[in-house]
């Protein structure tokens, strides 16, 4: 097969596989509640292999996003604290990884105020990925930081020309814009940055426990940090279906087939094997069958989590240290950019 048959994403895993070290990542999460299965199975899993193939890793807490679609930003620092804990006890190493926050890197978030004016309203307006969350926040009115988060996030990822984004395809607007941000920076002033490359997951997308999209605020996840007795708790409350005999058909049994995927991907096994077992058992051993698959699975992390927790000021430490090396990077990125505009004085 030629180079130019194969799929775009089997092209560029190659080439991370072969180079790992010519790429650098950014990725994150916003802390608006604790790190829950969905995040491990369809991110934070992945993260640890990138690093661990020796990609360098930047790893952003987006704390100033908790703010797009609330008021307040609630109890923030324990949840950014949770969520530093999940990375660690997942396999995240501090020594390999960049752990950072917002609020910490000045001049990461200063770079908004150029970027801004490289786009325009309509641009902004028509980014159907800023349209979704609009629509599920279920404001009637919109922040001027949530209309303009796709500029924000474009700053988070050229701010440490990053040139690899592991998304999911709900977020290719965002990189297309940070792609065109970066292009018409180079164009009007000079090459400065990369043209960052999407990676999509190939994880499958897990369901709440009620058939609902899982979300860190709606109640209806398995958490990282959860005690195997809370995760049979949830489980057991989670939506099948009337159909007694147990099968893997995402189209037309999504709640019993979203089971059937997290007993599967707790278990390294094929859906349609769990399902087969499980057979006529019916829901009762189904939900059996995820509770000991998710508890085995997340044992080791959550043992590692309680040693790191009993731990005086590590989270401080990895957050210092990781805020220390991002605003160093970002600082030299926004001397660079007054460089190029002529605004250096």
């Amino acid at each position: 097969m030629s180079t130019t048959t194969v799929p775009r994403d089997l092209e560029l895993s190659a080439r991370v596989l072969a180079s790992p070290q010519d790429f650098r990542v950014l990725t994150g999460d916003r802390p608006t509640g604790a790190l829950h299965v969905g995040h491990y199975f369809g991110t934070l899993h992945n993260r640890v292999l990138l690093q661990d193939l020796g990609v360098e890793m930047f790893v952003l807490v987006a704390d100033y996003q908790v703010i797009t679609d609330r008021d307040v930003t609630g109890r923030i620092g324990s949840v950014v604290e949770g969520i530093v804990l999940d990375y660690l006890a997942a396999g995240l190493d501090p020594e390999r990884a960049t752990i950072f926050a917002h609020s910490a890197v000045p001049a990461l978030n200063q770079l908004v105020l150029p970027f801004l004016s490289l786009v325009s309203t309509s641009e902004l307006s028509r980014n159907p990925t800023v349209k979704e969350e609009i629509a599920s926040s279920g404001r009637s009115m919109v922040s001027g930081l949530m209309f303009t988060y796709p500029v924000h996030q474009a700053a988070d990822l050229l701010f440490c020309k990053s040139n690899l984004v592991p998304v999911g395809d709900d977020q290719l607007p965002h990189i297309e814009l940070t792609r065109t941000i970066a292009r018409r920076f180079n164009d009007r002033y000079r090459p400065l940055f990369p043209l960052p490359e999407a990676m999509l997951s190939t994880a499958p997308r897990l369901l709440g426990t009620d058939g609902a999209k899982m979300g860190k605020s709606s109640g209806n996840s398995i958490e990282l940090r959860a005690t195997a007795d809370e995760t049979a708790r949830v489980i057991r409350g989670a939506k099948t279906d009337a159909e007694r005999r147990i099968t893997f058909d995402p189209v037309n049994r999504p709640e019993v087939s979203n089971l059937v995927l997290l007993a599967a991907l707790a278990g390294e096994r094929d859906p349609h094997d769990v399902a087969d077992e499980v057979g006529d058992g019916g829901a009762a051993v189904l939900k059996r069958t995820v509770t000991e698959a998710v508890n085995e699975c997340l044992r080791p992390m959550r043992e590692r989590r309680l040693e790191l927790a009993a731990e005086p000021g590590l989270v401080h430490r990895v957050l210092s240290r990781g805020n220390e090396t991002a605003d160093a990077i970002a600082e030299s990125t926004l001397a660079e950019v007054r460089e190029a505009m002529g605004t250096r004085y």
